[in-house]
C-alpha cells in the first residue's frame, strides 16, 4: 500500500541479510533500488505496480537470488521499448539463476494503450515451476501464441500443479488439450479466455486426475457439455463458470453429483428453478455459491434449492443471488427460515426487496438466538426506505460486521438513523457506502462517518 522512494528502500533494507520474503510497491523506484531488492537470503518476492525498471532487474534477482522459490512481477507494459522491456537474454538470466524457482506470477497493467507482451521471451520456463500464473490486463494479450506456442510451454512444465492463464486470444482447442496431457499432476486450472470450447474439458477428468479446481472465466463459447463433462473430475472443490452464459439446467444436473464441491459460481449462467431444484436435491456440500445475474430464477428456484432432500441447505455459508429481478422478500424468508448457518448473503440490485424483507431476517435469527450472518450485500435495493438502517439497530442483526448499501441510497435526505448514529452503537461494524464486492475494508474509503 504504501510506495517508497528509491533513497527510502535503500534505508529500510541496508545490511539486512536475513529478510526471506518482500514485497514492495515499486511505482516510484527505478533501476538503483535494484541491488537493494535482490537480496540472497529472498526466498518469496512480490514487486507490483513496476514501471521504471529495464531488463537489468532480471540479471541481478537471477544473479544474487539463487534461493528463490516465488517470484511475483507486476509490470506497467510500455509502449518504449527503451523505458521498460521483456527480452529473452534477460528473462533466461532469470530462470537460469533461480534454479529453484516453484511459483511465477506475471501481471502487465497497461501505461501508454493497448498493447501486447512477447511470449516467446518466456518459453522455455523452467521444469521446477509448479504454480504458473500469466495474466495480462485489460486489453493486453500475450503476442504471437498460438497452440504450438503452449506446446513448448507444457513440454517445459510437466510438474505445474497450478496453471492460470489469460489473454491467450489465438490459442484454440489443441494448445489447452496438449497443456493438460502433459501436467498430470495438475490441480488447480484457470482460464480466462472468449475461444475456449467445450472440446478442452472432454477428457479433463482422464487428463488430470488430481485435479481439485476448474476456473473458467467469461468464456461464451463453452455450454452445459463442459459442465457434464467436468461431472468426471471426482476431486473437484472448485468450480467457476463465471460468465459462461450458455451453462443450462442439463449441466446443473451433473454438477449436482460432484459430492467434494464446495464452492459453486454460476454467475450469469441460464439456468432455472428446475436446475436449482436438482442441485438442492443432489449431493454437492456446498459453502459458496454465487447465482448472481441468473435471470431466470425465481423465488420458487430458492425455495428447492434450499429445502430439497440434499445437503446444500446444511452446508451453505455464503449465497450471493445479486441482479435477479425476480427475487424476493420470499426468498429472504426462505433463507432465514432454513439456513441458519449462512455467513454471507448479498442481494444487491434486487429491487423487490422492502424493510419488510430485512426486518423478518433480522427478527427471525434474533427470535432464533442465531447470529451467524457476518456480511450483507444491499447495494442498490431501491425499495429500501430513509429509515432501513434502523433495522439494523440493536438487538437485531447482532453478528453483523459488514454492511453494503451503495452511495445512492445514502444520498438520500432525511435518512434516520445516519450511518454515523449507527456506527457510534454498533462498535466494531463497517458500512461501505461505494457498492464494493463483500469484505472490503473500511479504511480504502474516506471516513464513513462523515456520510
Amino acid at each position: 500500500m504504501f510506495p517508497p522512494t528509491n533513497a527510502i528502500l535503500n534505508r529500510i533494507l541496508a545490511g539486512n541479510g536475513a529478510i526471506r520474503s518482500l514485497a514492495v510497491n515499486c511505482s516510484l523506484i527505478d533501476d538503483a533500488a535494484v541491488a537493494a531488492i535482490a537480496k540472497g537470503s529472498l526466498r518469496e518476492l512480490s514487486l507490483l505496480k513496476c514501471s521504471s525498471f529495464s531488463p537489468y532487474l532480471f540479471v541481478v534477482i537471477g544473479k544474487r537470488c539463487k534461493n528463490l522459490r516465488s517470484f511475483v512481477l507486476e509490470m506497467a507494459a510500455s509502449n518504449d521499448e527503451d523505458h521498460f522491456g521483456i527480452c529473452h537474454k534477460s528473462v533466461a538470466h532469470l530462470f537460469k539463476g533461480c534454479g529453484n524457482l516453484e511459483n511465477l506470477s506475471l501481471k502487465f497493467l497497461p501505461l501508454l494503450g493497448p498493447g501486447s507482451v512477447d511470449f516467446e521471451s518466456l518459453v522455455p520456463i523452467p521444469s521446477t515451476i509448479k504454480v504458473l500464473s500469466l495474466q495480462p490486463k485489460w486489453s493486453y494479450t500475450f503476442r504471437w501464441v498460438t497452440d504450438f506456442g503452449i506446446l513448448m510451454l507444457a513440454e517445459g512444465c510437466k510438474q505445474l500443479k497450478t496453471i492460470r492463464l489469460a489473454g491467450f486470444s489465438n490459442v484454440r482447442n489443441a494448445g489447452y488439450a496438449a497443456l493438460l496431457q502433459s501436467c498430470k499432476d495438475l490441480k488447480k486450472f484457470e482460464v480466462s479466455t472468449g475461444c475456449l470450447s467445450d472440446l478442452t474439458c472432454l477428457d479433463l477428468g482422464e487428463a488430470a486426475p488430481k485435479i481439485t479446481e476448474v476456473r473458467l472465466l467469461n468464456c461464451g463459447l463453452l455450454t452445459s457439455e463442459t459442465a457434464i463433462s467436468l461431472s468426471s473430475c471426482t476431486n473437484l472443490e472448485v468450480l467457476d463458470l463465471s460468465g459462461c452464459r450458455s451453462i443450462t439446467d442439463s449441466g446443473l444436473v451433473s454438477i449436482s453429483q460432484l459430492s467434494n464441491l464446495t464452492l459453486l459460481d454460476l454467475a450469469e449462467a441460464d439456468v432455472t428453478d428446475a436446475g436449482l431444484s436438482a442441485l438442492g436435491n443432489g449431493r454437492c456440500p456446498i459453502s459458496s455459491l454465487c447465482l448472481r445475474g441468473c435471470k431466470r430464477i425465481s423465488n420458487n428456484g430458492i425455495a428447492s434449492l434450499l429445502c430439497g432432500s440434499g445437503t446444500i441447505n446444511k452446508t451453505i455459508l455464503s449465497l450471493d443471488i445479486g441482479d435477479i429481478l425476480r427475487i424476493s422478500g420470499g426468498a429472504v424468508t426462505l433463507i432465514a427460515k432454513n439456513c441458519e448457518q449462512i455467513s454471507s448473503l448479498c442481494l444487491r440490485n434486487c429491487h423487490l426487496i422492502n424493510d419488510s424483507s430485512i426486518e423478518t431476517l433480522g427478527s427471525m435469527r434474533h427470535n432464533s438466538g442465531r447470529s451467524s450472518l457476518r456480511m450483507l450485500d444491499l447495494s442498490y435495493c431501491s425499495r429500501l426506505s430513509r429509515s432501513f438502517l434502523g433495522l439494523f439497530e440493536p438487538p437485531f442483526f447482532r453478528g453483523l460486521r459488514w454492511l453494503g448499501v451503495g452511495k445512492s441510497m445514502l444520498e438520500r435526505h432525511g435518512c434516520s438513523p445516519t450511518v454515523a448514529e449507527l456506527l457510534e452503537r454498533k462498535p466494531g461494524f463497517t458500512v461501505c457506502c461505494n457498492a464494493c464486492e463483500m469484505g472490503c475494508r473500511n479504511q480504502c474509503h474516506p471516513d464513513i462517518r462523515r456520510q
